[in-house]
């Protein structure tokens, strides 16, 4: 019996990616008009049908997958700006696996105040949507009205029942706390504006935990705001009374916080110890103690929400809400025993 031929085989022959002979063979933009009909002139000649394809992936899908983000995640300027690119070009690599591509489009302050819709959802240019990073309530219900397929990726929303795939937070800085308590240290801060997003909220809640796990407290000014209310990093504040230990929210605070630290004459780690939260710290090309952190694990997160929103757009419901994903200490050079108690 002859052997089916699929879209990986057409794409063999012509040399061009699966997606592309996926959006020549669907009448979809992106394609010029002579690759298209090379494209069909050797489907034909293969004796390609559209059989195997499956109800979810018939005629009629654009093949798309819309990525939106807020502008700040991914502006070059910011320390974050590394992080969330992974992920974008993780979710790439993994959509590629289902013959989708992946449009990002950045969501604007103007945007989110005069709730305007991002281009490629009101022009109906995508078939779902992962976004990525925590944005306001009001804008995502709004965006849930047009009907699409949604996940949240690196965040979760209380207020609405929307599949979120996150990385145990809580736990992770749970664990840098302990390790840094560990260390002989007992005043420590917390560095991260709690109010900004649930990540930060529960990285502190992780922090507190252990706190209280090791009958710690925390004075008045140990928890120093990192962000303003559109998301940008601000100039870090310190306490009056310096702790000997600082848990930065992530590992783009810690950066900041330690070329702060080192202006002031500190040094990292002998009198102050830094932790930071994400692992892409190796990033910055600055002249630091490379960073304790944690390691979030990001092929796996978008792993599980690429495949999310494929059962979404096979017409599965009841993913089960969030998908927790564990991270990995990372112990490197910016923790150093508490010089309170080494001497």
């Amino acid at each position: 019996m002859a052997k089916n031929v699929t879209m990986r085989d057409i794409a063999k022959k012509v040399g061009v990616s699966t997606v592309t002979v996926s959006k020549a063979l669907t009448d979809k933009d992106g394609v010029g008009a002579e690759l298209r009909a090379m494209i069909k002139a050797t489907a034909d000649e293969m004796g390609y049908t559209y059989t195997g394809i499956g109800d979810g992936f018939r005629r009629g899908r654009s093949y798309n997958i819309g990525v939106i983000v807020e502008e700040h995640y991914v502006d070059n300027s910011t320390t974050i700006f590394p992080f969330y690119m992974k992920m974008y070009n993780s979710i790439n690599k993994q959509m590629a696996q289902f013959h989708y591509s992946v449009i990002m489009e950045a969501i604007t302050s103007a945007m989110l105040t005069d709730h305007i819709m991002p281009d490629i959802v009101a022009e109906k240019k995508v078939d779902g949507i992962i976004v990525l990073g925590q944005i306001k309530s009001d804008y995502l219900k709004i965006l849930r009205e047009n009907g699409l397929p949604m996940v949240y990726l690196d965040f979760y929303d209380r207020t609405m029942e929307v599949p979120s795939v996150i990385n145990d937070n809580v736990y992770g800085t749970y664990m840098l706390t302990n390790y840094i308590v560990g260390m002989g240290h007992k005043k420590i801060a917390y560095v991260g504006s709690i109010d900004a997003t649930a990540s930060i909220l529960d990285r502190y809640l992780g922090y507190y935990r252990s706190l209280i796990t090791h009958q710690l407290t925390m004075p008045d000014g140990y928890i120093i705001p990192d962000r303003n209310e559109e998301g940008y990093f601000i100039d870090l504040q310190l306490p009056e009374v310096m702790p000997t230990a600082f848990v930065c929210n992530c590992d783009g605070t810690a950066n900041l916080l330690m070329r702060l630290l080192i202006s002031k004459g500190y040094r990292v780690p002998q009198d102050i110890s830094v932790v930071g939260f994400d692992n892409y710290s190796a990033e910055f090309d600055y002249n630091l103690p490379k960073l304790t952190t944690i390691e979030v694990n990001i092929e796996e997160m978008t792993k599980n929400a690429v495949e999310m929103i494929i059962r979404l757009l096979k017409g599965e419901e009841n993913l089960g809400g969030r998908k927790v994903i564990s991270g990995k200490l990372i112990i490197r050079d910016s923790v150093a025993p508490c010089p309170e108690t080494s001497r």
